[in-house]
């Protein structure tokens, strides 16, 4: 399993962290999705490596911007 963390900026509450969760989920390989409002931070588990760019682009697609940390 991998884990990639990134730091999230513009997420202000549980409405945030669920539109990045829904947006990241839809990537293939994804397993697990931890998203906290209050800390900025985004992790994402997975079978195999993700494609940062893909995820950057997920977060991006929800209305948030990222930048790998991890």
């Amino acid at each position: 399993m991998t884990t990639s963390e990134y730091q999230v900026t513009g997420m202000t509450c549980g409405h945030c962290e669920v539109a990045v969760r829904g947006e990241v989920s839809r990537l293939p390989g994804v397993e697990q999705i931890d998203v906290s409002s209050a800390t900025g931070r985004l992790v994402v588990r997975s079978a195999d490596a993700l494609d940062d760019a893909a995820v950057l682009a997920a977060v991006d697609e929800a209305g948030y911007a990222a930048e790998r940390v991890s």
